[in-house]
């Protein structure tokens, strides 16, 4: 592994992305969901409420990255309530 860059925010966003994986495997296996219809135009489970969160996550930063001097700690915790909206309602 020493070919990558392996700085802590590296290291802890996929940590985060393996936590998040594993539990969403476990609630998935204790109480399985049903799709159902929120906000979103279509109808989806947990698992695809957390892909298309995770997406437009990373397109959120890369507009706040691309087009603002914002410091990413704060588009971070603007994306983190993002999910929990999409996850809660989406």
């Amino acid at each position: 592994m020493a070919w990558m860059s392996w700085t802590l925010p590296t290291a802890l966003f996929f940590i985060g992305i393996a936590v998040i994986l594993v539990g969403m495997t476990t609630w998935q296996i204790v109480s399985p969901c049903v799709e159902r219809r929120g906000f979103l135009p279509l109808a989806t489970t947990r698992g695809d409420r957390l892909f298309i969160g995770l997406l437009s996550s990373a397109f959120i930063h890369l507009a706040f990255v691309a087009l603002t001097d914002v410091n990413i700690a704060v588009v971070t915790v603007l994306c983190a309530f993002w999910m929990i909206i999409l996850m809660r309602w989406g």
